[in-house]
């Protein structure tokens, strides 16, 4: 993981972890403390590490040709009842928007191996941005959590 964590912010995380799986766990319990530190619900929490966990071992897998360390940084900010995560990697550069939706009523035996994790991305998020900048891979989730619904009850 990298030096450069969040700046003592309880709405904002900002940190990296390298291209390498076993990362993905050091994320998921970083984004878990975020959102019970900040009272996101559970099933938020869960909908927003489920998302990071696709997206990451997607890029892990297929996104570096060259086998060398790469650094994935992740960006989670908390606005109002809306959380974005921003993801940003040097990865081979992809269109999420090429790919038609998996069937999901097929057996899956009759199922191609692959494109469920930007499928479940999108139905779990409220939103899916993906852009490229400057070389790298921006992809930028957005949530809404219930929150402000809940301090109103």
């Amino acid at each position: 993981m990298s030096a450069a964590d969040d700046a003592g912010n309880n709405e904002l995380l900002q940190f990296s972890v390298a291209n390498d799986l076993r990362e993905i766990a050091v994320a998921a319990d970083r984004i878990d403390e975020f959102c019970s530190a900040n009272g996101i619900p559970p099933a938020t929490a869960y909908a927003i590490n489920l998302s990071v966990d696709e997206l990451l071992t997607n890029t892990i897998s297929y996104g570096y040709e060259d086998g060398g360390e790469h650094r994935i940084d992740l960006m989670i900010r908390l606005d109002g009842d809306v959380l974005a995560v921003e993801i940003s990697d040097d990865g081979i550069e992809f269109a999420p928007d090429s790919a038609d939706d998996p069937d999901t009523n097929a057996s899956i035996e009759d199922r191609p191996i692959g494109g469920l994790g930007i499928f479940l991305t999108r139905k779990m998020m409220d939103s899916f941005d993906y852009r490229r900048d400057e070389g790298r891979n921006i992809v930028t989730l957005t949530k809404k959590t219930g929150i402000a619904s809940q301090e109103n009850q």
